[in-house]
Order: structure tokens, then C-alpha cells, then sequence
């Protein structure tokens, strides 16, 4: 299934516009090699629909919901995983955000980690030549009927990147409860924020109305890159989306695997900002 809104931004005045795809693929617990594939396949049909960014759901590649597999399908940073989703950026000319894999912080010795040992949720953006621009471990880790916040180390780092004429930085899933973490990008020059997630049923209004508030609040541009498929106590509900700084959905998807494509014009968040200066009038 492909959704495609680029109409949505055909009248961007200011800048290039940014083709924007979000690669909401069907993740299998535990079943590695199938989901790298499936990840390594959408980011060449992103490529081929003229994308210049490809994002990819939390945990694409061992599922959320397997916390058991975890410790086993842990990698360090520049393991298998990112080094081949790093190649396939480069080999195709598009960023790609890999949205994220569980490290192990012991291995990694090619970047700064937050702690010497133990298990991290970890996205990485690479640009279209294959360099890294940013490393992202999830900061709010989840503890309601959730075996993450016992598993896992959290992120003590916040990066931003830029991707053609916008400045971007990433958050992951439960980070959307927080809207402190998005004042603190914003206040780095953030436009667009990208979201890999891994969101279940039966929470839809929580996913669908925090997205919408952090992108009106902030008058940037929100991504959330959501996951499908079933687990054996959750399914992911999909519904991956792009909200305007206006929190106006550009296109989005349903619960099945999809490829969500939009183009977003950098200029639209200065305009935005200056026509309803609320960030101005920020008093905390």
C-alpha cells in the first residue's frame, strides 16, 4: 500500500522541498533477516519514488514486544544492521533514519554511549552519501506493562542533523508523553521532528492526538513512523503520519504495511512561526 499526498505541498514558496517517506513495515518478533530485508526493500522503493528521507518504525528489526530476544539480537552500533542500512542510503542516494535497533553499549566503541554496558534503543540518521549526522537512544523508556524500562539504558544526548534546507532531530514512541524534550529541540533550531515508534491498539486517540499537539505546539513538522504486524500480547496500530506545523495531517496510513509520501516545505515553519508567534510568548 503506498500513500502518497504531495499535493498536499505542491505550493511551497521557500527553499527546496523535502520528499519525505515513512516505511511502515510489517515487523515479525525475533524473525532479523526478514526484517532488515523488508527495511533494506523500502528504502529502495522510497528511493525510487524520489525520496529524499526514508524513516523506519522502533525496533524494526527484533519487534518491541520481543523483550526476551532482546540481550540475544543485540548489537553493537556499528554492527550488521546499521552498517548495511548505511550502505543502502548511499548505494541509493537517500537519508535514511534507522529507526532503531536494540545496542549493545559493551560492543560499541564507535560513538559515545551512556553508560559502559547494558541494552539501548538507538536510531541512527545517515545522509544520502552514507555519513552519520545523528545518534538518538530513546530517553523515556516505557514501564506500564512494558518490560523496557528494566531492560534497557536510557539516551542522555539530544542531536540534531540537517537534511536538505531543514534542521531535524528524532525521538522514539513514548517520547511523545513528553513535551519538554520537544521544547528542548526547538530551542535548538528543530523543523522536523521524526518519530520511529512501535504504538499497539488500542491506544489510537493517545497516538494520533500527542503527535498533532507536539507538531501544533511546537509549529514544526512531526513524523511518526509507526510498525505492523501482531505480537503475542500486542498488535501495532500502524497509522504512521505527518503532521504541518498547523498539527494538519499531510498524509498518513492505516494498519497495514505502507509507504507513506509527502513533500514538506522548510519555508512553511518560519511562516507558520511568524503569522502565530506562540514559541514568542513562551514565559517558561
Amino acid at each position: 500500500m503506498t500513500v502518497d499526498a504531495n499535493a498536499a505541498a505542491a505550493d511551497a514558496e521557500t527553499g527546496d522541498s523535502l520528499r519525505l517517506a515513512l516505511a511502515q513495515i510489517h515487523v515479525e518478533a525475533g524473525e532479523i533477516d526478514a526484517n532488515v530485508d523488508r527495511a533494506l526493500e523500502a528504502v529502495s522503493r522510497a528511493a525510487d519514488r524520489g525520496a529524499d528521507v526514508v524513516a523506519l518504525p522502533e525496533l524494526f528489526t527484533v519487534g518491541y514486544f520481543a523483550f526476551d530476544l532482546y540481550a540475544r539480537t543485540a548489537e553493537p552500533f556499528g554492527g550488521e544492521t546499521f552498517t548495511r542500512l548505511r550502505e543502502a542510503a548511499a548505494n541509493h542516494g537517500i537519508a535514511v533514519l534507522a529507526g532503531s535497533i536494540v545496542e549493545d553499549l559493551s560492543a560499541t566503541d564507535s560513538v559515545d554511549t551512556p553508560a559502559d554496558e547494558g541494552l539501548a534503543n538507538t536510531a541512527a540518521l545517515f545522509d544520502a552519501d552514507g555519513d552519520l549526522q545523528l545518534v538518538y537512544r530513546k530517553h523515556h523508556l516505557f514501564g506500564y506493562e512494558s518490560a523496557e524500562s528494566e531492560l534497557l539504558v536510557p539516551g542522555d544526548r539530544l542531536e540534531t542533523a540537517t537534511i536538505g534546507d531543514f534542521t531535524v532531530g528524532v525521538t522514539t514512541c513514548y517520547d511523545l508523553r513528553f513535551p519538554e524534550l520537544y521544547r528542548r529541540l526547538v530551542d535548538d533550531g528543530v523543523e522536523l521532528v521524526l518519530v520511529p515508534s512501535a504504538w499497539p491498539y488500542p491506544r489510537i486517540e493517545h497516538w494520533e492526538t500527542l503527535s498533532r499537539a507536539r507538531a501544533i505546539e511546537n509549529q514544526a513538522y512531526v513524523a511518526t513512523i509507526n510498525g505492523a504486524g501482531e505480537f503475542d500480547d500486542a498488535t501495532l496500530l500502524g497509522r504512521s503520519s505527518v503532521y504541518d506545523p498547523w498539527g494538519v495531517s499531510l498524509a498518513s496510513s492505516g494498519d497495514e504495511p505502507a509507504l507513506v509520501t509527502t513533500d514538506i516545505d522548510p519555508g512553511t515553519v518560519g511562516r507558520v512561526r511568524a503569522e502565530f508567534p506562540a514559541l514568542r510568548d513562551r514565559r517558561l
